[in-house]
């Protein structure tokens, strides 16, 4: 050990007495200091300016695509083969190697002292990372410290990483400049190796290990995995054993193919012992993050955990002639693997299975016949196929695909089934920004394998109410049953149905009971078992509509609660003055834990031709507002709302009235040891297809529906997996501290190392 200490030794001298470790040092510290000094400034001229940033500052300043370790991964593969290609190559240009061999040192400690002298400048590059994490504690407030250790150590791993090749490639040649080229070349081999023969599944674990792209990511957001470390100890005995070998082998007179041998033997280790950390049950996990952001919630947990020990397969089919093709293409297998860690971590024996097929059944593909004019189904799919290099072989026929599973009913285009013990269930991927199904879908597909059933809400028919089956812009099928749609009532974990009241008694152990805009007066059967309903204690959502009040107002009198004559006005400048925006109530965040963390101050619930409710109290309920209008903005008009010419003014005289009205409000009370709930709104179009759509305000309609449910199922569903809202959220400096702050980093600091350098180097050359 002292040998291999005292070759670093040395080797970290010849480094520092040459200009080029303080020239990539210099370089280095600028390249980290601007983005942080930049983003800091900022966010300080933001929060000083006034406006309210509710996300993480470390993650802005650090993880954006401009931050600090954004910048720094993109071009940190530049630093290692300039520090690396003279340590062998320039022993052996000089023929000091030798030497080297005719002294009783050993090879091995040659090569550990020489990575033990990169490992140590490796180690500076990271504390000059450092010192702005360190910089941070005073300029954010509450900085997660968990993330940025990890980031420290996936930064260094890599830095050891690169430096390992180098070393290697730095024996190959007698060349300094080959040696960094080869550095060069050997690192984006590593980089693109896993985007090879991903669809052949012999091969594609093996690429895919060897891969080093993406092996930061998971250390970047806080998590260490045993497979990432044991992934860079890997690639780094990998290297420094070839090069102890490949300097071994010239001073020994061996057959090739033993020395042929000792390489394949190193390379077949790491692969074996690579491949077994990688299998799910082998992984061990260290989530530093301080929300535990990597690892799925204990909600989540707990319905794992009621999954037992039986395995559960995911079953994939993958339409060749569909827009979500690539998301289960045989490439994308790895990708898919990844999504499925989180879960894999709690339960090891969920399987994987996917089938390519084509068909046009309930798909976007069927618009290929107009495209490929003249040409049957089998021709289109093999001239796809063919673009794809693949061969329609390859693919299950229509009629074999039916066979195996009825996907009529389903989104035909990447689907899953998930499949536990005799149970199955659909997972679905949605056509929105996100793909892919959060945990909170997930979660609700895996409760249903477990649950003999699910809450379920039931919504009145027979009297014109909304309809749960149709498209148009009132009805509601969207929030209750669209399956391509992540938001639905059916996708977050509930089952819907609609029953006519006039021909069938509701049904017994339902969640809740909608009443949902009745265009005609209820008959006296209606009333009559709705009442009964009622008095047992059922939970119940009522939405009404301004001109029919007298629909509504006989069925709610009971709880104190009456829809008001008029309609709600807006004034806006974009928008029609018909739709109202009222905020989240104080107390609306019980509904739903999520509301919490969705800036219900800001956020709005669109309600297009609503009124008020007047709320008197008088009832065994206690009654909370859920939405409440701004007076400032908005007023409750009692004559004729004519939106087509003049704007709408405000009329005292005309009846008009101003203050702060309840467009929506929760009632609860004790029945038979239960607490009743029931939510009245003064509009009905909030749970409309149409504002599920409304992109033109901050609107939160699909969230405050969902919390609306989840409060009536007694929070069973959607399964909670929201997250924290972010602490760091606050600059503790001002825009003219950040500028002193960046004068000391790129010029103060990087001057005082060029001046020291500068006298070490002279001093060096005088003696």
């Amino acid at each position: 050990m002292k040998t291999i200490i005292r070759i670093a030794n040395t080797e970290l001298k010849t480094l520092f007495y040459s200009p080029i470790a303080w020239f990539l040092i210099i370089i280095f510290l600028i390249q980290v200091g601007i983005p942080y000094t930049s983003i800091l400034e900022s966010l300080a001229r933001d929060q000083e300016a006034g406006n309210r940033l509710n996300i993480s500052f470390i993650e802005v300043i650090f993880y954006g695509r401009q931050g600090v370790f954004g910048s720094v991964m993109q071009n940190l593969y530049l630093y290692m083969p300039l520090l690396t290609m003279g340590l062998i190559s320039r022993e052996t240009s000089s023929g000091t190697i030798r030497l080297l061999y005719s002294s009783p040192i050993h090879v091995r400690e040659i090569v550990l002292g020489k990575f033990l002298s990169i490992m140590v400048m490796c180690l500076m590059l990271v504390a000059v990372v450092g010192i702005f994490i360190f910089t941070t504690y005073f300029t954010i407030a509450s900085p997660d410290t968990g993330l940025l250790l990890s980031s420290l150590l996936g930064l260094y791993l890599l830095l050891c990483a690169y430096a390992a090749i180098g070393l290697f490639m730095s024996s190959l040649t007698n060349y300094q400049v080959v040696a960094a080229v080869c550095t060069f070349v050997i690192i984006w081999v590593l980089y693109y190796v896993g985007n090879l023969w991903q669809g052949i599944a012999v091969v594609r674990n093996l690429t895919y290990f060897l891969s080093i792209a993406g092996r930061t990511n998971k250390m970047m957001n806080g998590l260490i995995t045993t497979r990432d470390l044991l992934y860079f100890l890997l690639i780094i005995y990998m290297f420094i054993a070839i090069t102890v070998y490949k300097l071994r082998s010239g001073m020994e007179s061996k057959p090739a193919i033993v020395k042929t041998g000792r390489y394949l033997l190193i390379v077949a280790v790491t692969l074996v012992v690579g491949y077994i950390s990688s299998i799910p049950s082998m992984i061990g996990y260290l989530d530093l993050s301080r929300d535990k952001k990597n690892t799925i919630t204990p909600a989540t947990q707990k319905v794992i955990a009621e999954l037992g020990d039986a395995p559960l397969e995911v079953n994939a089919y993958t339409n060749l002639l569909d827009q979500f093709y690539e998301m289960g293409s045989p490439e994308s297998y790895n990708s898919n693997l990844a999504r499925w860690e989180p879960y894999m971590r709690f339960k090891h024996n969920i399987k994987l299975n996917n089938t390519l097929y084509y068909d046009t059944i309930n798909s976007s593909s069927g618009n290929m016949m107009r495209w490929y004019p003249g040409k049957t189904l089998d021709q289109i799919a093999a001239q796809v196929a063919e673009s794809k290099d693949m061969k329609t072989a390859d693919f299950k026929k229509p009629d074999e695909i039916r066979k195996i599973i009825d996907l009529s009913k389903e989104p035909a285009w990447y689907t899953m089934q998930l499949k536990y013990k005799n149970r199955t269930t659909f997972l679905r991927v949605f056509p929105d920004n996100m793909r892919w199904p959060s945990e909170t879908e997930v979660s609700a597909a895996l409760k249903r394998l477990v649950s003999a059933s699910m809450p379920k809400i039931v919504f009145v028919t027979g009297d014109y109410e909304r309809d749960i089956h149709k498209l148009g812009d009132r009805e509601y099928r969207m929030v209750t049953n669209l399956k391509s749609f992540r938001n639905s009532l059916l996708n977050q974990g509930f089952d819907v149905d609609t029953v006519a009241l006039d021909k069938n008694d509701i049904p017994a152990n339902i969640t809740a009971l909608v009443l949902a805009d009745p265009r005609i007066a209820l008959s006296a059967t209606a009333t009559q078992k709705l009442q009964h309903y009622i008095d047992k204690g059922g939970n119940l959502l009522i939405a009404g509509e301004p001109g029919k009040q007298e629909m509504i107002n006989p069925l709610i009198k009971q709880f104190g609660v009456q829809l008001m004559d008029g309609i709600l006005v807006y004034q806006s400048k974009d928008l029609q003055p018909d739709l109202a925006t009222p905020f989240a109530a104080e107390g609306a965040p019980e509904l739903y834990p999520a509301l919490l963390h969705s800036h219900h101050d800001s956020a709005v619930v669109t309600m297009p031709d609503a009124t008020a409710l007047s709320i008197s109290g008088s009832s065994g309920y206690t009654v909370k507002p859920l939405l409440q209008t701004d007076p400032n903005k908005s007023w409750l008009k009692k004559g004729k709302l004519v939106t087509d010419s003049a704007a709408v003014e405000f009329a005292p005289l005309e009846g008009d009235e101003r203050s702060v009205f309840t467009t929506a409000a929760s009632l609860t009370r004790k029945v038979n040891n239960k607490e009743q709930r029931i939510v009245i709104a003064g509009d009905a179009d909030f749970l409309a297809n149409k504002e599920q759509q409304r992109f033109n305000v901050r609107s939160i309609n699909f969230l405050f529906n969902t919390a609306v449910f989840s409060w009536l199922s007694y929070g069973e569903f959607p399964i909670f997996t929201s997250r924290p809202s972010a602490i760091d959220t606050r600059v503790l400096v001002s825009k003219e501290q950040v500028k002193m702050l960046r004068t000391a980093c790129l010029w103060i600091l990087p001057g005082v190392l060029v001046l020291f350098g500068t006298v070490l180097l002279l001093r060096r050359k005088r003696k």
